[in-house]
């Protein structure tokens, strides 16, 4: 055999189906019209899925582009550092903290209840005036690039977690906003706040939203929740919150946001 394009097709498309993606469209892709054209095929993208555990063998759901789906499953993660407090409050930024300001405590807490999720064991806690903190997600840093965000324009999903004590009421407020390069608001999630009575059921209530259709030019991602005790009790009496998350595009089997990022922080 004097070349590696001598072999059979399905041969080396079962090679570069091995080969990391970035590589292949950066090195291998140009090398000629052959590889181009092999490297295009739905069929080695949709492999690359089923190899990484993206899809099973016996998917059946349509897919517009298997090669942005694929960089779409591996680019998808919580972009929301340290959501379930295990690093008390490093990396938020804190925007308000109103009465005995922001506090970390452990599951279930004080007249509270245990997570749904065993694995998350800590939550953030406000105070007797507005608490409020916040993260800026730099979507071209993780890896969206700005073709990517307004050409396909996947969905961009917000999920976050609140509770209250049982002996006391409280307010809980989120607001997620998609900014441009020069950070001007393009959509906003803002739910009127949630206001909790005292002696409720203490459940731990999730509130969800998805982005869809959004304006071109999305570049950075605000994330912004709090709240406070709504009887201004000296303490932390006010709203819980914790498990927050931003992901981006089509779902795919992860681990949950703190099992996640606790494997970010072990690296």
């Amino acid at each position: 055999m004097a070349s590696i394009n001598e072999l059979p097709e399905n041969v080396l498309l079962e090679l570069f189906s091995l080969i990391p993606a970035r590589e292949l469209l950066r090195h291998c892709r140009p090398v000629c019209s052959l590889w181009r054209d092999l490297i295009d095929l739905v069929s080695l993208w949709k492999r690359k899925c089923q190899r990484e555990g993206f899809i099973s063998e016996n998917w059946d759901q349509p897919v517009a582009d298997w090669k942005v789906f694929y960089f779409l499953c591996s680019l998808r993660r919580n972009l929301l550092r340290n959501p379930c407090a295990e690093e008390g409050l490093e990396f938020w930024r804190i925007d308000q903290n109103g009465g005995d300001n922001w506090k970390v405590e452990e599951t279930p807490g004080a007249h509270g209840r245990d997570f749904p999720d065993p694995r998350v064991k800590k939550y953030f806690v406000t105070s007797y005036h507005t608490c409020l903190k916040s993260q800026m997600i730099d979507l071209k840093a993780e890896g969206y690039w700005n073709e990517l965000m307004d050409v396909v324009r996947p969905d961009i999903v917000v999920k976050d977690w609140f509770a209250a004590r049982y002996d006391c009421a409280c307010r809980y407020q989120i607001c997620v906003q998609l900014l441009s390069a020069n950070f001007l608001v393009l959509d906003t999630f803002e739910p009127p706040p949630m206001e909790i009575k005292q002696w409720s059921d203490c459940e731990w209530r999730e509130v969800s939203h998805t982005f869809s259709n959004y304006p071109r030019g999305v570049r950075h991602i605000r994330f912004q929740h709090g709240g406070k005790d709504t009887q201004y009790w000296a303490g932390w009496y006010g709203s819980r919150v914790t498990n927050s998350s931003i992901t981006i595009g089509p779902e795919v089997p992860r681990k949950s946001s703190c099992t996640e990022e606790a494997a970010r922080c072990s690296h």
